[in-house]
């Protein structure tokens, strides 16, 4: 990120009713990608069911500085025991968006899978999201690799 101290700020919004849950965290030093935690209602958990996608909010609005994003991707532990995993991964909010963030989950296991207050349903990362000119063109610059799509450079 820039020079600039400010650019390097993550502003979080805490939303009515959410007093109960931390801001986002790093979960250690070396972390790439900080915790978001589930803001569904207190009590029985929230249950995703197999093949079940559900649009679970974590509780905050999030400022970010111009020309970075934050990423929503999986958390590996939860697509690896229970198969919940984020649909639209990873998930994008742009640096100029101010609404609730919410995460798109869907569970691809076998067994129904409980959601509680708190708990740690993603995490997220902030990248740089330059805006580049856009322009049609007449034709494109010849490489070895041309219009090979799907497969085209193998496996091994």
């Amino acid at each position: 990120m820039s020079n600039d101290s400010g650019s390097r700020v993550v502003r979080f919004l805490r939303l009515a009713g959410n007093h109960d849950l931390p801001i986002p965290s790093y979960a250690t030093g070396g972390a790439a990608g900080f915790d978001l935690r589930a803001a569904v209602p207190e009590g029985d958990p929230t249950m995703l069911a197999p093949g079940q996608r559900l649009l679970v909010p974590i509780g905050f609005a999030v400022g970010l500085p111009e020309g970075y994003e934050m990423q929503i991707r999986p958390r590996s532990g939860l697509a690896a025991k229970h198969g919940v995993t984020v649909l639209n991964s990873p998930g994008t909010v742009d640096h100029d968006y101010r609404g609730p963030v919410a995460v798109c989950l869907i569970n691809f296991g076998s067994e129904p899978f409980p959601i509680s207050r708190g708990d740690r349903i993603a995490q997220a990362v902030i990248a740089a999201a330059p805006q580049f000119t856009l322009a049609e063109v007449d034709s494109l610059d010849e490489t070895d690799r041309g219009a090979g799509g799907f497969g085209s450079t193998g496996v091994s």
